[in-house]
């Protein structure tokens, strides 16, 4: 069964953009153009993400949010909003919001940001494998083939963020705020740095190459050239 995600949004244009885009990453996806009609098929439906439109009819984005947290409604939310000022920021999380996305937005990042409320939803797996590579998130464990790996913690934690998004772009971005926090202050190149020992650890010159770099974007893993 395909994850369900639940777009609130009103401009008909930009409902079928975000619509095409995560039908394009097998979800299944529902459409409200108001507030009153999206919380009406959010408490109907099991979604495992809300995308939220901040300016609707009838019922705004952040009363939206307030009455599902108050319903004991805890289906992640990210919420789109025109404005970036840190009132309303905060006015959005303190109505119950997990993330926010300021237009205009990539759907590239927009997709990773969805795909990463939905996995903190979800069950969490302890197995990762892609190819000969495999990973055990509870002892920490890498091999491939019959090779164990030793890996740093930063090492760990990357390999770990591109092994859940397997066959999906993982931007820079995101890579640097997964692995050293999002106020830490890190040099350009020092993700470069850390994506270049990983390979050196995990790939070898009769292996196939497991992580791409996608200029201009981040890096994907996947066994595909």
């Amino acid at each position: 069964m395909r994850d369900a995600v639940l777009v609130v949004e009103d401009d008909p244009e930009m409902a079928e953009v975000l619509r095409e885009g995560f039908e394009q990453d097998n979800l299944e996806v529902h459409l409200a153009r108001d507030g009153g009609e999206g919380l009406r098929l959010a408490r109907q439906g099991k979604y495992q993400a809300i995308v939220l439109d901040v300016m609707l009819p009838v019922m705004h984005g952040y009363t939206v949010a307030r009455e599902l947290r108050s319903d004991g409604d805890r289906t992640p939310i990210l919420m789109l909003t025109a404005r970036d000022e840190v009132a309303d920021i905060v006015h959005g999380l303190d109505s119950g919001v997990d993330d926010y996305l300021t237009k205009p937005f990539s759907f590239l990042e927009l997709s990773a940001r969805v795909r990463a409320l939905i996995r903190r939803g979800a069950p969490r797996a302890t197995q990762l494998e892609l190819g000969d590579l495999a990973m055990n998130l509870a002892t920490h464990d890498v091999q491939r083939g019959d090779r164990k790996i030793h890996l740093t913690r930063t090492e760990f934690q990357l390999l770990e963020m591109l092994m859940v998004n397997c066959g999906h772009v993982v931007r820079r971005g995101e890579l640097l705020r997964a692995v050293w926090g999002s106020g830490a202050h890190v040099e350009e190149n020092t993700l470069d740095a850390a994506i270049s020992a990983l390979r050196s650890r995990i790939e070898l010159p009769q292996t196939p190459r497991l992580i791409h770099t996608v200029r201009g974007f981040g890096y994907r893993m996947d066994l595909q050239e």
